[in-house]
């Protein structure tokens, strides 16, 4: 049986659709972006990270989800592990707080003792439920209203007998300082 040119046109046409398509996935740039101990994505997780080392210089990405400033003192996680339920899940040792109630994110992370300021890793007036898992102790809340920091009020406290508060209200993101007392 031959091949008549309306069959041959027909063919050319197929292939030349399937040349366009490879050449077009072949210069496509790779689905996977960043540098190789970065984040594999560049995602809104990565856009969200980057502005906020951009607003609050000093921190260093550890993670895809996470920055730590201070050697490690501080960790900000803007996102939860994969399949992770809203509940409390700051890690032994540490004391959290987060962006939203019920435990939602990003979550700041501390276990240092003593005052700190929050607005030092951009985490001020964002914390809305806390969790404190650490064995003995206690941390305090205060907002900043005054020039200097003696009258700061006391606002909440979280404790190793009273360990999570999944809505801070009615001081929501109110929080500016923490004062941890081991």
């Amino acid at each position: 049986m031959a091949t008549t040119p309306r069959q041959w046109s027909r063919s050319a046409t197929v292939l030349a659709a399937i040349i366009a398509i490879v050449a077009l996935v072949a210069a496509a740039p790779p689905a996977t972006a960043g540098p190789p101990d970065g984040p594999v994505s560049p995602g809104a997780v990565q856009v969200e990270i980057d502005k906020h080392l951009a607003a609050y210089p000093g921190g260093r990405q550890i993670g895809p989800t996470e920055i730590s400033y201070a050697g490690g003192s501080f960790v900000l996680t803007f996102e939860p592990p994969v399949g992770t339920l809203a509940s409390p899940d700051c890690t032994s040792g540490w004391f959290c707080f987060y962006d939203r109630i019920n435990y939602g994110y990003p979550r700041g992370r501390l276990s240092s003792c003593g005052w700190q300021d929050l607005a030092s890793w951009g985490w001020h007036d964002r914390t809305e439920s806390v969790h404190f898992n650490i064995s003995s102790g206690s941390v305090s809340y205060l907002n900043h209203t005054s020039a200097g920091h003696g009258g700061d009020p006391y606002l909440f406290s979280v404790s190793a007998s009273a360990r999570t508060d999944n809505d801070v209200s009615p001081y929501r993101n109110m929080a500016d300082h923490v004062n941890r007392y081991c």
